[in-house]
């Protein structure tokens, strides 16, 4: 059985306004109307989780116990082979709390050229995304 968002709104689980122009422009062709974690006055929960998935589902199911709505999460980083999966989880952390991903970037360099990760098979990574809906 198809599930409908209550009154058609959706919270999104996100004080990023980044990630909330993103998700709002994706889902406005849906009909489906966003209210964002922070116009809500919602606090953002602490990230314990030790993957990108715990991490989103923490966020989404905060999000709609607090605002009893539908909630959608994401969490997302990079993730560097030769670094064992780093920044992963803590990319955001990496960037400080100006969100400067040029530093991150610059962090990742650092570490890859201490690792002698010099050519392009050793500096291979992967940026993930994982959403999460939950429902109250």
């Amino acid at each position: 059985m198809a599930r409908r968002f209550p009154g058609g709104r959706l919270a999104i689980a996100s004080h990023n306004p980044g990630k909330l122009k993103e998700m709002r422009e994706l889902l406005r062709p849906y009909g489906i109307e966003t209210i964002s974690a922070g116009d809500l006055g919602l606090d953002e929960p602490i990230e314990s989780g030790t993957s990108f998935s715990e991490n989103a589902k923490i966020k989404a199911a905060a999000a709609a116990t607090a605002s009893r709505l539908p909630a959608l999460a994401d969490d997302s980083g990079l993730a560097v082979e030769a670094l064992d999966g780093e920044p992963g989880i803590h990319s955001a952390r990496w960037a400080g709390e100006k969100k400067d991903f040029a530093h991150a970037m610059k962090t990742v360099e650092e570490k890859l050229k201490i690792k002698k990760a010099t050519t392009a098979e050793k500096r291979r990574g992967a940026f993930i995304a994982v959403l999460c809906l939950a429902w109250p």
